[in-house]
């Protein structure tokens, strides 16, 4: 759960034009087989929506990209889980579904709709660009209207959306109604290199990664237990990592919350703190809001990584992290992140290579450590 950052002082009209320019997800010619795999399965997380609390399209996209021999369990939260190997300890492997977005707090006489956030986030990088209101019988298109923010006003007005109707009836008639989740048009759009921007990498990258940790995993390898969770809504407070903590049976030797490394490696930001650069591997988190990573952990974390040939950076950075919840139960927590620019804006900027380097860092953490 990264602070609600936008990391540089670009303005949301540049990456409206990015976002709208109808790239399809393309492959590269010097892509390697590792990095081919590995947008095939983030771009199809990426462009499932699933606002915290309204998770289940992402769930079902995770479960049509596990290996076929695996035996995924819903849990009564909405957690998704998969569980491998056999015997103590018990280490756990935890990324959220969830998305940052707006629920629909009231619709108004005039037929638009007012918004409460779900998550933490820059309310203004939405305004002014097309919306989705997530209904029952499929999305209802609209756009998060502009706000008056003239002369002598310090806060503008709350967020609203317009559908294009003008009254409250006719806005129910489209099936909309109080509660559904609201988000932005998104899509996978791959950038120069192995560079990719989109909205929602926090923490489709860490669910694709589990997936693709889960997909190259030698079972015969393993020395103990491990359960490889996809949990539901983080960004509203750990909330599915809480239940999932609560309902396991025995205590884990290690949790690692698997999510993103909010980066200050943007061109406009000074590099004092959570310097993470792109391209350069997944980042063991340290130290963040909510959680302390022990020394000897962290050290042999890093020899995991480099006797697999896995490049790890290690830093400092906001925010929390799902494997937080488990401590009060006996569990350390080793969380791993992945470096993010941009985080939680409508254009978020990854290096493929930080995938697949983290997926691999997660199954030599299964397998060897």
């Amino acid at each position: 759960m990264p602070s609600p950052a936008f990391r540089v002082g670009t303005t949301p009209a540049v990456f409206l034009v990015l976002l709208s320019a109808s790239a399809p997800v393309r492959l590269c010619a010097q892509d390697t087989a590792r990095i081919s795999e590995a947008q095939t399965v983030l771009s199809q997380l990426v462009e499932s929506y699933g606002v915290s609390g309204a998770e289940g399209p992402v769930r079902a996209t995770v479960q049509r990209l596990l290996p076929p021999w695996t035996k995924p369990e819903t849990d009564t939260a909405g957690n998704l889980s998969v569980q491998v190997g056999q015997g103590d300890p018990l280490v756990v492997f935890i990324a959220h579904l969830d998305e940052i977005g707006f629920a629909v707090s009231r619709v108004r006489d005039d037929g638009s709709l007012e918004l409460e956030p779900r998550g933490g986030f820059f309310s203004s990088l939405f305004e002014a660009q097309p919306a989705l209101v997530h209904a029952e019988r499929g999305d209802v298109p609209g756009v998060f209207m502009p706000r008056d923010s003239g002369a002598g006003r310090h806060t503008p007005p709350p967020l609203r959306v317009d559908i294009g109707t003008a009254s409250r009836a006719a806005t129910i008639t489209r099936g909309v109604s109080l509660g559904q989740t609201v988000t932005m048009p998104k899509q996978f759009v791959r950038l120069a290199g192995s560079r990719a921007t989109a909205r929602s990498f926090d923490d489709r990258v860490g669910a694709a990664a589990e997936v693709l940790a889960l997909r190259h995993l030698d079972r015969a390898a393993l020395r103990h237990r491990v359960l490889f969770v996809w949990s539901v809504r983080e960004e509203t407070g750990l909330e599915g990592a809480r239940a999932a903590a609560a309902a396991l049976g025995t205590t884990p030797k290690r949790v690692h919350a698997i999510d993103t490394f909010v980066s200050a490696d943007s061109p406009l930001e000074p590099p004092n703190f959570a310097v993470a650069p792109l391209g350069q591997g997944p980042v063991a988190r340290a130290l963040d809001n909510s959680s302390v990573t022990p020394p000897a952990y962290l050290d042999s974390l890093v020899a995991v990584a480099h006797a697999r040939g896995v490049k790890l950076q290690v830093g400092t950075t906001n925010g929390g992290n799902d494997g937080s919840v488990f401590t009060p139960y006996g569990a350390v927590d080793v969380a791993i992140g992945w470096p993010l620019r941009y985080s939680h804006s409508p254009a978020e900027v990854i290096d493929l290579r930080d995938l697949v380097g983290l997926a691999d860092l997660i199954q030599a953490a299964a397998e060897s450590w």
